[in-house]
């Protein structure tokens, strides 16, 4: 079940999204409170599970990660051994950002995030070494257009 936000509640999470590093005392200022209840409301939302960590957004870019592909599994085996398996093999994968089990005609989608080419045929490989595989269709992202961590909390419930 969804956990109920008041409009204070989803300014502080908004400016969380944005920037988790922001000091209480700028976070308060910017959704137009103090620095008290702030905290209480941040402290709520990690107990209940809203906020789930904090982390850091690296440039996979600057790091020579350039090749984002998107792998579309399909599977004619849909035996609970071959699931955990599969859920196994993809789990332990670094390059594997996102993994999605789908209702249609794909099993999973998998964002897969590589230097090149040759780095997504190593991936590949050593997937299909672990796990049999009907079929794999592979996407190369020629052009990120948005990319966000950022929900769209006005639609949420009070």
């Amino acid at each position: 079940m969804a956990e109920k936000l008041d409009e204070l509640d989803r300014r502080i999470l908004i400016a969380l999204q944005r920037d988790a590093s922001q000091s209480l005392d700028d976070i308060a200022r910017e959704v137009g409170s103090s620095k008290t209840p702030v905290w209480n409301r941040i402290r709520k939302l990690r107990k209940a599970g809203v906020i789930l960590r904090d982390t850091v957004l690296l440039d996979p870019e600057a790091l020579g990660l350039e090749a984002c592909f998107f792998v579309l599994v399909r599977t004619s085996a849909h035996e609970a051994d071959w699931q955990a398996r599969f859920l196994q093999a993809v789990r332990a994968r670094p390059e594997v950002l996102e993994a999605h089990r789908l209702a249609g005609d794909i099993d999973y989608i998998l964002k897969v995030r590589v230097a090149n080419a040759r780095a997504y045929d190593r991936f590949y490989q050593a997937l299909i070494s672990e796990v049999s595989i009907y079929n794999v269709t592979a996407l190369l992202s020629m052009e990120e257009i948005k990319n966000t961590t950022e929900l769209p909390l006005e639609h949420t419930r009070e």
